[in-house]
């Protein structure tokens, strides 16, 4: 279930971001590229940033720990920006999916994502039921 909120979640953040004209993101949409393709579209690529962010990611910030120390958490800019490029590489092989224009743009994009992402995933998360 968390998985799906995720990924929906993402989906929508992808979205938002898209509708940034300067950010130079774009979503490719399946064939015909209509409305379901698009949403399906954004689905597909946020399921496979979330794979992304949970695999490569968590590997990345095991390896850059130090990196993390020395900048107060800053590297985690470059390395969600870096996550995104990485996802935008992999579903372009399809045909469809995520297009970033540079890789800073990609950075910021990363930031606005990681915010949005917060922000419904502090609303949108399954709670634990509190023992008495």
């Amino acid at each position: 279930m968390r998985f799906i909120i995720r990924v929906v979640i993402n989906a929508f953040a992808l979205w938002v971001v898209t509708l940034i004209p300067a950010l130079e993101v774009s979503i490719r949409a399946f064939a015909p590229g209509e409305t379901l393709q698009l949403v399906l579209t954004l689905l597909a690529v946020g399921a496979i940033f979330a794979l992304v962010n949970t695999i490569i990611g968590t590997a990345i910030k095991i390896v850059a720990f130090p990196l993390y120390i020395l900048t107060f958490g800053l590297i985690s800019f470059i390395v969600n920006g870096f996550l995104l490029w990485l996802t935008a590489w992999i579903t372009s092989g399809f045909g469809w999916g995520l297009s970033v224009g540079s890789f800073w743009w990609g950075v910021v994009a990363a930031i606005l994502i990681s915010i949005i992402n917060a922000v419904f995933g502090a609303i949108l998360r399954p709670q634990k039921k509190k023992r008495r």
